[in-house]
């Protein structure tokens, strides 16, 4: 498929910003997941800026697509996109973690607007995602959800039950996204507890799956092109990413999974993503 490139620069910037930011709101609030947040920005800019139909003037808009981030703790990424998206003012995300605050360090739908989900304990974002593809087609209406899921996550049990739900319901309006980048809080994915191959384990549970360089825009949007045309059937992305991408000191260090940069860093890694 080929997009124009006016729109892959556009989206390529939205990601830069996206990163921009997260480094900005993690060494403010001196705690967060720079790394899990910076692997997954460019898929989360090309659903919230072109894949996505959804209003921020009307959040709660009945015919909306969804988004839900299974692997809470990279919220960061999701509160950047979304502030940029205009669902809230962009000053929000200097209040990351504070006391009060409405981004909190795990996504709260009842305090963040466009939240849809509230998660942080890992697993369960693939069950709400079916119940809301579900419901959107008990309804009626064509909107279609989306739920990103780390690698590391769907070494979980539940994510199975509920994909074999999804299957068995016959969800083409639901697409998983699993953000590959090999590593989890204690070390590599394949040495904590190895997956085998990704793409053969959810094909074997049903799905048709579509294998990517998660960090090429147009790849992504393709995926996602492709994953609509699917019919009868569930798709889920697996999406070859880099923990830490954008700022090379991060890149592939496991150490970043949740520890945020101390001010030097944060000085380093903004003037990297500047002459990105």
């Amino acid at each position: 498929m080929d997009f124009d490139k006016s729109l892959i620069s556009t989206l390529e910037e939205r990601a830069r910003t996206i990163r921009y930011d997260v480094i900005r709101m993690l060494t403010m609030a001196r705690s967060g997941h720079p790394g899990g947040s910076l692997s997954c920005a460019d898929i989360v800019a090309a659903l919230y800026f072109h894949v996505m139909r959804h209003d921020p003037r009307v959040p709660t808009w009945p015919d909306r697509d969804r988004f839900l981030m299974s692997k809470g703790h990279c919220a960061p990424t999701w509160y950047a996109a979304l502030a940029r998206a205009g669902y809230f003012p962009a000053q929000w995300l200097d209040s990351l973690r504070k006391i009060d605050s409405p981004l909190q360090g795990h996504p709260d739908m009842l305090k963040t607007p466009g939240v849809e989900m509230s998660s942080g304990s890992l697993g369960q974002g693939l069950s709400i995602a079916n119940g809301m593809a579900l419901a959107a087609r008990l309804d009626g209406r064509d909107s279609r959800v989306y739920v990103l899921l780390g690698d590391g996550e769907i070494q979980e049990g539940q994510v199975w039950e509920a994909a074999m739900t999804s299957a068995h319901r016959k969800l083409d309006n639901l697409c998983a996204v699993v953000d590959n980048n090999g590593l989890q809080i204690d070390g590599r994915v394949d040495e904590i507890k190895s997956l085998g191959s990704i793409p053969t384990k959810w094909e074997s549970f049903g799905w048709n799956a579509i294998e990517i360089d998660g960090h090429s825009m147009r790849e992504i949007l393709g995926a996602f092109e492709r994953a609509r045309s699917i019919k009868g059937r569930p798709t889920v992305v697996i999406a070859r990413t880099i923990k830490g991408k954008g700022v090379s000191f991060m890149e592939n260090v496991v150490d970043y999974h949740g520890v945020a940069p101390t001010d030097k860093e944060c000085v380093n890694a903004l003037a990297e993503l500047d002459r990105a």
